[in-house]
């Protein structure tokens, strides 16, 4: 095996491939631009069409457009001929791949097409090709070669289709002001989703579960609660249950090094008056940060009103799947 052939090869088609992406950007022209503004007004679904590997790339755009605010689903055009043809609507835009323009399965399927009314948008590397002149708009993603030694096996012009692609998407989302919080609904399974859509509230410990005392608790009693609840924290309250402090096991180290009597000494002596806390309308993920700034490993959540609602620990973002 020769290893630099190897390398040699390897970068080669790296270099060929970032050829032929750096040359789509000066096909983001008027075409494009009318292909954009027919998906924006589009009022029902992008269709997307591809045969061979033009349909796995098709399959990873309509993938992309649908996670971005753009509905989107891919059909093969084979099936389209035999029966899928009645999931395309009058109101959907449809986008045809292929690179030569010319593939009889995607021909094929022009005539029907047509009848039904639907924005054609052809993407493909022979503009004057059979597709390219049929469609309302054309999208050119030619390429100088293949990275393919053989020149045969589609490499730089997948690739170019894929980015340019991205770019249809990329641009779709912008204009119509899709957010983190859209996309995360879009992957509510995902990290992202849990990071933007999991609330406070969610995982909070509530009710009995919430290590609490009256701030005319001793520190005995203070550390019964802690160890009871095992949370690492115990809120203090007044009789209004508005928290106006925290006793953690960072405080009971220090109160133990102290020469106090812990069956006589009120909790409020030695607690943390205030204490770091959150809305339970707030965000997980905001929890998080706290966190990691103040680097303390809870958090009290309060109302608008200062009044104890639940607590929560590092533990409990983990096992969210937050962190």
């Amino acid at each position: 095996m020769n290893t630099k052939a190897i390398q040699a090869l390897a970068r080669a088609v790296i270099e060929s491939e970032a050829a032929a992406i750096s040359a789509l950007a000066e096909r983001i022209d008027a075409q494009f631009i009318a292909a954009c503004e027919a998906m924006l007004a589009c009022k029902g679904r992008i269709v997307v069409i591809g045969m061979g590997k033009s349909g796995h790339v098709g399959s990873k755009i309509a993938a992309t457009l649908a996670s971005t605010g753009t509905p989107a689903f891919f059909v093969h055009p084979a099936e389209a001929g035999h029966g899928d043809m009645g999931m395309i609507k009058a109101e959907d835009v449809v986008l045809l791949l292929s690179n030569s323009g010319e593939t009889d399965e995607l021909n094929a399927i022009l005539p029907p097409l047509k009848r039904l009314g639907v924005p054609l948008v052809a993407m493909t590397g022979n503009p004057t090709s059979t597709l390219a002149r049929h469609a309302h708009m054309h999208i050119d993603v030619s390429v100088a070669k293949e990275a393919c030694p053989l020149g045969l096996a589609p490499t730089s012009s997948t690739t170019a289709t894929m980015v340019m692609g991205d770019a249809l998407a990329v641009a779709l989302l912008e204009t119509r002001g899709f957010t983190k919080e859209d996309f995360a609904r879009s992957h509510p399974a995902g990290a992202l989703g849990r990071r933007l859509l999991l609330h406070i509230r969610d995982i909070m410990h509530k009710g009995d579960e919430v290590p609490q005392v009256n701030e005319a608790a001793n520190l005995s009693e203070t550390i019964v609660e802690v160890t009871r609840k095992r949370l690492g924290m115990c809120a203090i309250t007044n009789n209004q249950q508005q928290v106006i402090g925290v006793f953690t096991d960072g405080d009971l180290r220090r109160a133990l090094n102290s020469a106090i009597d812990p069956h006589t000494t009120p909790i409020s002596k030695v607690m943390t008056k205030g204490g770091k806390n959150i809305s339970p309308d707030a965000l997980a993920i905001e929890a998080v940060q706290m966190m990691q700034e103040y680097r303390i490993q809870g958090l009290l959540v309060v109302d608008a009103e200062g009044k104890l609602q639940g607590a929560l620990n590092f533990q409990d973002l983990l096992t969210a799947g937050v962190v």
